[in-house]
């Protein structure tokens, strides 16, 4: 350990009057250089009370009080936060119940200068466990054989004693966590893990508590099950989704209007938990029905190396295979649209922070423009606008490649049956997706909304390679009569065959 280095100690509390002024005398009697927080949810007991009393009489100790009982992975998360305000380098998290000596911190401070994380065991000693009963018992084993079979980690990852370099941790890298009670444990280590951060364990034995009652309850087991379902299903469809990277810069040009942040609200609500079982559909849905779909048309209508615009980006999982042959510049409204497009996509040519109506390029800058589900989102009016936008940046030939779903869609049809089941259910404040204002009703309706803004309709596809959820529709921008369509063709297909007509 760099005794140069500052040290928090973190400890939650929750009616533990009869144990938190003997665990800081126990802290106390370890003679480090280090600091206390206690974070405490309103305990009924008087614990808030007693924790500004050992703040008064001791300067290295910090309370925060918080109006009531908001789940321990929550408290966790607000120590953490905290800490990294404060420019902690080293956290431990521990229990005020006495389930974790604090003797044991010099152990895992002993580890400090080789590892990122140093995790208490209960499985490293034998008998650690006797003192519990048997049905808490089995509890842990059983969540121990879960995180180790399903997320792959052979860690103890359901405790709170740990250690964490906060130095060597990228903040950002917490906020990918969803969970807000004791799930919290094991998916903030997965996700610290799966960013690369080098994990050790120290054998610790668990006594039972000395004072007081465990917490837990079997609604905590059960939202723990559900969270790691979730994790090892978006593990296979999604692995980059837990993979922090550096936010994007916000263009200080750009002011997006009221109606843009519906956007940027719309990303943010993806990080709550009731986004969870959406969240794979989603994923799902993104990987095997709109990607092999835009492969498929991407292929067929961009010429390799074309410079193609993505306009609506989100978070861009779909077009790493399309990445290898084009070169994609990815437009969005959100910054964590962008950064998380970034992660997904490092070879893309340029990332452009901005609107759709007034896209941050020259003219006749682009072969082509791409956007999946994104048009449904505006009125009339504001699709014209679109369309003439992508014209003005594109060279003459150039193609736009939407995908738009219709008013008989299958995902207009789902997402119009879940929503009225969450409002029978009284949960008006759940919106899966924003407003949908204009679907495709018809072929002729499309022609004459891209007539009106100077393309003519290439193709357009509606059926069951993406289960009869999308129109695929693909214009042209009149071409230059020196540049010639030639530009856009590959070399050996005719205008018969790559149209489809």
């Amino acid at each position: 350990m760099n005794l140069n280095q500052k040290l928090l100690i973190f400890v939650a509390t929750y009616n533990e009057a009869e144990n938190v002024e003997a665990l800081f005398k126990r802290i106390c009697n370890l003679n480090l250089e280090a600091e206390v927080l206690f974070l405490d949810d309103n305990s009924p007991d008087g614990t808030g009370e007693i924790i500004d009393r050992i703040a008064a009489a001791n300067s290295n100790v910090h309370t925060v009080h918080r109006t009531g009982k908001q789940g321990i992975g929550s408290a966790h998360l607000a120590g953490i936060t905290w800490a990294y305000e404060h420019k902690y380098q080293m956290l431990v998290t521990m229990d005020c119940d006495f389930t974790h000596a604090p003797e044991r911190i010099i152990d895992f401070l002993a580890q400090a200068d080789k590892y990122d994380v140093v995790v208490g065991s209960r499985y490293l000693q034998e008998g650690s466990l006797r003192t519990w009963n048997l049905l808490r018992k089995t509890l842990t084993h059983v969540g121990h054989w879960l995180t180790k079979n399903l997320l792959g980690m052979p860690y103890d990852a359901t405790g709170a004693f740990r250690l964490y370099c906060l130095d060597r941790i990228p903040a950002g890298t917490f906020g990918l966590i969803y969970s807000k009670s004791y799930s919290f444990f094991f998916e903030s280590l997965y996700i610290c893990w799966r960013n690369g951060a080098r994990i050790c364990e120290v054998p610790i034995e668990l006594p039972a508590r000395t004072y007081g009652h465990s917490k837990m309850a079997w609604r905590d087991a059960v939202r723990s099950t559900t969270l790691l379902a979730h994790l090892y299903i978006k593990e296979r469809i999604e692995p980059q989704a837990f993979i922090y990277s550096e936010p994007y810069a916000a263009s200080p040009e750009f002011k997006p209007t009221k109606a843009q942040l519906e956007w940027t609200e719309y990303w943010a609500e993806k990080k709550k938990p009731t986004a969870l079982i959406y969240d794979l559909i989603a994923a799902f849905y993104r990987r095997f029905i709109i990607k092999p779909q835009l492969n498929r048309f991407a292929r067929k209508y961009f010429v390799p190396g074309a410079e193609v615009l993505h306009a609506g980006c989100g978070s861009g999982q779909v077009d790493s295979d399309i990445a290898e042959k084009l070169r994609i510049s990815a437009l969005d409204i959100s910054e964590r649209a962008l950064s998380t497009y970034r992660k997904c996509q490092p070879k893309s040519a340029r990332l452009i922070h901005g609107s759709i109506f007034e896209i941050a390029a020259q003219d006749s800058t682009f072969d082509g423009v791409y956007n999946l589900g994104v048009m449904e989102h505006f009125t009339e009016p504001e699709i014209d606008q679109i369309l003439k936008e992508f014209n003005r940046v594109l060279k003459p030939g150039g193609r736009i490649l939407l995908f738009w779903p219709p008013s008989f869609g299958l995902t207009v049809r789902v997402l119009s049956g879940l929503h009225w089941m969450l409002r029978k259910m009284g949960k008006h404040e759940i919106k899966l997706h924003p407003d949908e204002l204009t679907h495709v009703r018809s072929r002729r309706q499309v022609r004459a909304y891209l007539s009106a803004a100077g393309f003519s309709l290439l193709d357009f596809y509606f059926g069951y390679r993406d289960l009869f959820t999308q129109a695929v529709i693909v214009g042209q921008k009149a071409t230059d009569p020196v540049v010639g369509i030639s530009r856009m063709l590959p070399a050996t297909s005719s205008m018969h065959k790559l149209f489809g007509h």
